[in-house]
């Protein structure tokens, strides 16, 4: 007998009804039913692929191919954005620029609310564009931006640097994430029993996030500061500062060899 075709008048919970509650809770993914799925990396990627999907409509041809291939590309784009995702986290990345915009030569005389949905547009992209070039897809970002921009009042060739800069930031912490993943346990600070993931991945993404936010600064002039807040940053990381510290100025130091120069002064 299948539950969901009777309803229960008595005032007791039907089983389709607890099915349906549990199902809410758990988030479910909308393209593969299972549990814990990440709306942004779902959402976006579904819009994009999409675009895709849609060059496979028109070789049906027609209203009903244009519908089989939206449905086919936000299929298999939501898949794809789902997997990327893990290392977009929408709320940090807001936060982030929402306290670093101001320091940007393009932010001069503009609010965070002009900006946001380009950096919205900047980290979402990435998300959905894995391992291309900003430059490779500026042209598609670029006729995309009207559709995306909400209220910005920005026109492309101002909202473009913004957009610019979300999508270096998510990009290259993944790329720092993947260097430091492959050589972390070759470093003499290193101490076995303790993952990548868990323990070390936080430091190092500590000490990229924190060369971003203070560039120009020495990491000793900064380092009190960046103790303090390791305790907040950690998350289930086992390293205490006097481990991680290490860990965090090799990132800082690899941020900075990157940028022309002796960003910091430092002679590194």
């Amino acid at each position: 007998m299948n539950d969901e075709k009777y309803s229960n008048t008595t005032g007791r919970t039907t089983t389709a009804e607890l099915d349906h509650e549990t199902r809410l809770d758990a988030n479910p993914d909308p393209i593969t039913g299972a549990p814990g799925a990440h709306p942004v990396g779902t959402g976006v990627g579904a819009a994009g692929g999409a675009v895709t999907g849609a060059a496979i409509g028109g070789a049906v041809g027609g209203p009903v191919g244009a519908v089989i291939g939206a449905a086919v590309g936000g299929v298999a784009g939501g898949l794809a954005g789902k997997g990327v995702a893990e290392g977009v986290n929408p709320t940090v990345e807001d936060a982030y620029w929402r306290n670093n915009y101001s320091k940007r030569p393009y932010a001069a005389n503009r609010s965070y609310d002009d900006l946001a949905p380009a950096y919205q547009y900047g980290y979402n992209s990435a998300a959905t564009n894995t391992g291309r070039k900003f430059d490779e897809v500026e042209n598609d970002l670029q006729h995309g931006w009207e559709q995306t921009k909400g209220k910005s009042q920005l026109a492309w060739s101002d909202a473009k640097h913004a957009t610019k800069d979300a999508w270096n930031r998510v990009t290259g912490r993944t790329e720092n994430d993947n260097y430091w993943r492959n050589n972390h346990a070759s470093q003499t600070y290193y101490k076995s029993g303790h993952t990548y993931d868990d323990d070390y991945a936080p430091a190092y993404r500590y000490g990229y996030d924190s060369a971003s936010t203070h560039a120009g600064r020495k990491f000793d002039e900064v380092e009190n500061d960046l103790q303090h807040g390791w305790e907040q940053t950690k998350g289930n990381s086992k390293l205490a500062w006097s481990d991680a510290k290490h860990a965090v100025k090799d990132s800082w130091h690899r941020v900075e060899r990157a940028l022309p120069g002796d960003a910091d002064g430092d002679g590194r």
